[in-house]
C-alpha cells in the first residue's frame, strides 16, 4: 500500500495532478521518487516506475546543480489518457537545458542523455506573468500502454 506522507496540491477539475514545492538540492531527489512512487500507485502504473524514477532524479539533479534557485516545483500529470508527465518548475527562465558534451570518463552530464533515452518525448515550457517570462518547467513525457 502507498501512503503520501506530506499534503500535496491535487487538481479537482481537469486532468489527475500532484504537485510539491521542495527546496532545489540533490537531496530532494530522494522526496520527489517516493512522492512519484506514491502516484504511480495510487494511478496504478506501476510499469512506469523505473524510467519515472530515473527522469525525476535527473531533472531534480539538473535544477539544483544548473539555476540559483531556492525552491522547485515537481509536477506529475496525466496529460492525458495516454500520457504520463513529470515535470520540475523552477524560477530561472534563462538556464535552458542543453546536451552536454562529455567524455567517457565524465561523472556527470548525461542527465538529459538518459532523460532523452526513456521518454517518448521531454521538452520545456516557459512560464510568464504581465512582465516576461519568470521561470520554465522542464518535463519529460512517458507513453501509457494498455494495461498498464
Amino acid at each position: 500500500m502507498t501512503t503520501l506522507t506530506k499534503q500535496i496540491h491535487i487538481a479537482s477539475v481537469g486532468r489527475p495532478a500532484y504537485s510539491q514545492t521542495f527546496p532545489c538540492e540533490p537531496s530532494t531527489a530522494e522526496i520527489g521518487r517516493q512522492l512519484l512512487r506514491d502516484v504511480l500507485g495510487i494511478w496504478r502504473l506501476d510499469s512506469l516506475v523505473d524510467h519515472a524514477l530515473l527522469i525525476v532524479t535527473e531533472l531534480i539533479a539538473n535544477a539544483a546543480r544548473h539555476t540559483p534557485c531556492h525552491k522547485i516545483r515537481l509536477i506529475v500529470e496525466l496529460p492525458s489518457p495516454t500520457r504520463l508527465r513529470v515535470g520540475v518548475l523552477d524560477r530561472a527562465p534563462t538556464r535552458l537545458p542543453a546536451f552536454s558534451r562529455t567524455d567517457d570518463d565524465d561523472e556527470s552530464g548525461r542527465g538529459l542523455l538518459l532523460i532523452n533515452a526513456v521518454a517518448d518525448r521531454w521538452g520545456y515550457d516557459m512560464h510568464s506573468s504581465g512582465t516576461g517570462p519568470w521561470g520554465k518547467e522542464v518535463w519529460a513525457e512517458l507513453r501509457i500502454k494498455d494495461g498498464a
